[in-house]
């Protein structure tokens, strides 16, 4: 009997610990969630994009000063997508987000970058994270007079685990990290950055808005995911 009472006791204290850490789950979700929903739509990008978000929010960003999923509309009709744009005294802080597991292989000055995988037995190319939001920030910078002559930092995060391996060559103002170091980088431009002269924060806001918005037309995304297939021209491929 004295057996089946501790067996009893034991079951029911790991069960009430199973129940608080459960609970304590489920507040802590409720609360990012509620914390991404004051920025973007938590349907909006991806997983990593949201939590980079949040990250921000947490570590003091105002909800006001950043901007997800944005499309910005280029001279050629088109539009360039941009994962993340936080407005900060020193500047735009352009966000590039990327997903990959394995080693990571770049320079800044190529085109291609390699992901390898299996110690080494796969391996795969993808564009140049930096050059691609380089571009972007060519994009911004075209939207206005002021956009053009504020300071635009560019920083590429990589989610999914995965390990820069050998990545050199980083252009000025440029920054490559893990999502570890993400908040790092940022308190460093911001620590070592002079104050940027805006002349009318307002048009700022209101650029980066109207982007945002775009990204919530269903016909802007869809031009934007056609125009990236139609780049890559898997349909143009017969094998």
């Amino acid at each position: 009997m004295e057996a089946f009472i501790i067996v009893f006791l034991i079951f029911a204290g790991l069960f009430l610990l199973l129940r608080q850490e459960n609970k304590r789950k489920i507040e802590y979700n409720n609360h990012k969630n509620e914390q991404i929903e004051s920025v973007t739509a938590l349907d909006r990008g991806t997983w990593s994009e949201r939590n980079l978000v949040y990250e921000l929010l947490e570590h003091g960003i105002a909800p006001g000063a950043i901007f997800h999923d944005l499309y910005v509309k280029k001279a050629n009709g088109r539009y360039a997508q941009i994962d993340l744009v936080v407005a900060t005294k020193v500047g735009l802080i352009v966000f590039e987000v990327k997903d990959y597991s394995g080693w990571i292989f770049g320079r800044g000055n190529q085109d291609k970058w390699t992901q390898v995988l299996a110690y080494g037995r796969d391996k795969y190319r993808f564009y140049n994270p930096i050059k691609q939001n380089a571009g972007h920030i060519a994009e911004l910078q075209k939207q206005s007079k002021q956009m053009s002559e504020i300071p635009m930092f560019s920083v590429v995060v990589f989610y999914g685990g995965c390990t820069l391996r050998d990545v050199s060559i980083i252009p000025h103002n440029t920054y490559v990290t893990t999502w570890r170091r993400a908040l790092d980088v940022v308190d460093t431009i911001l620590e070592e950055n002079e104050p940027a002269n805006y002349t009318d924060k307002h048009e700022i806001v209101r650029i980066l808005r109207a982007a945002v918005e775009n990204g919530a037309k269903e016909n802007i995304a869809e031009q934007h995911a056609d125009a990236v297939q139609d780049m890559l021209g898997q349909d143009r491929v017969f094998d």
